[in-house]
């Protein structure tokens, strides 16, 4: 590990500012669910995400990114789960649950060994199927408004091949001005906006037993195949690759989200990781640093602590093709980074099929990326 005062410091400069707004496609979605259906206090989660995402930023100095669980919060607001009653009690248990769980691999090591099994080809396969699975996610986002979307992805890619100009910053100006049109009374609830400040309460008090229970078998296991791929062994090979000169650890990772999870799980936020996608979004708008995920964090902070009672209205000044449009890209980064998979056409086979289970399930997609490589080593798989 390189010493600390060798790592690049943190930059907080313009390209900074436009990477860091790289992984909204995945948050304000999940985000807003939790706040709209679950009838979630935004406060303790959005100050959960601020401050993760500011001690990630301070210690890694990269754009470590900080997502919401997607499998997790996929299912907590899905209808069934919704009669049969789960509410938010539960998803601040699958969150405390989580960190423990993630704190029991990391201090195991148990983590760190089980990443050792999967084999390069699937990791690679992990990766591009996660950016395949991002772009299919902002496609479906994009046609809310297939044409405006359309030329928002086309001007934003052009936009991308000219370093000086900041894309994200300018597609996020053009999507508040087309949201301000589209909605006439937008401008003048914003105007009613007062801040008011208000500090997280404590969550744990309040939880029961049947919270930590359902929290745990319902939505943190179903999620921890999910979690392992993309925000544990892909981020930790992502960063590696992207940043060489500040790499992380399986188990300093492994600590990371148990740690983000216990604290959000205390004043009420909801399960967080690291995933892959986060940081290819981060990266294709610029970010180079953890500057990016600091202003992130301070932004994130500032909202929970100062305007957690209006985030659904702010939300609306990001229409949904927009974000599709930046999940889209964040997709295309995280799949690009998964082309150099070798001239062994087993390998190849390897992570193409990888790729493909990928989209529809990491957990499955990990097992079958070791079992075609192992298989392909012994001769029994010949392509």
């Amino acid at each position: 590990m390189q010493h600390e005062s060798a790592r690049p410091p943190n930059r907080f400069d313009l390209p900074e500012w436009s990477g860091a707004f790289g992984d909204l496609g995945t948050l304000i979605p999940f985000v807003a669910a939790y706040v709209s259906i679950l009838n979630m206090d935004a406060n303790g989660l959005l100050v959960a995400f601020g401050a993760a995402l500011i001690v990630a930023g301070y210690i890694h100095r990269t754009p470590f990114p900080v997502q919401p669980m997607k499998a997790i919060g996929a299912a907590a607001v899905s209808q069934s789960m919704l009669a049969a009653g789960l509410g938010a009690g539960a998803v601040i248990g699958a969150a405390l649950t989580t960190g423990l769980l993630w704190i029991v691999l990391a201090l195991t090591g148990l983590g760190r060994r089980a990443a050792r099994w999967v084999p390069r080809s699937a990791l690679l396969g992990v990766v591009m199927g996660l950016g395949f699975s991002f772009m299919l996610g902002g496609i479906h986002m994009m046609a809310a408004n297939p044409w405006l979307a359309g030329l928002l992805l086309a001007l934003t890619l052009l936009l991308l091949g000219r370093p000086r100009v900041p894309a994200m910053l300018v597609l996020l100006a053009l999507g508040v001005a087309i949201a301000l049109a589209e909605q006439p009374g937008l401008m003048r609830d914003l105007g009613a906006l007062k801040p008011e400040f208000r500090i997280p309460a404590l969550a744990w008090q309040s939880l029961t037993l049947n919270d930590l229970w359902t929290g745990f078998i319902l939505l943190a296991l179903p999620q921890l195949p999910l979690t392992f791929g993309n925000a544990f062994i892909a981020i930790t090979e992502e960063n590696n690759r992207l940043f060489p000169d500040r790499p992380v650890s399986e188990r300093s990772v492994a600590y990371s989200t148990g740690l983000m999870n216990l604290g959000a799980s205390l004043i009420g936020g909801v399960p967080m990781c690291h995933g892959a996608g986060g940081m290819a979004g981060h990266v294709q708008f610029g970010a180079r640093t953890g500057g990016s995920s600091i202003i992130l964090g301070g932004i994130l902070l500032g909202a929970g602590l100062f305007l957690s009672s209006s985030i659904v209205t702010l939300f609306r000044i990001f229409p949904q093709y927009v974000l599709g449009v930046i999940l889209f890209l964040a997709g295309l980064q995280l799949a690009l980074g998964s082309r150099d998979s070798g001239t062994d056409k087993a390998d190849r086979f390897v992570v193409l099929a990888t790729a493909a289970f990928a989209i529809w399930n990491v957990g499955a997609a990990v097992l079958f990326g070791i079992l075609a490589h192992q298989a392909a080593q012994r001769g029994w798989l010949r392509i």
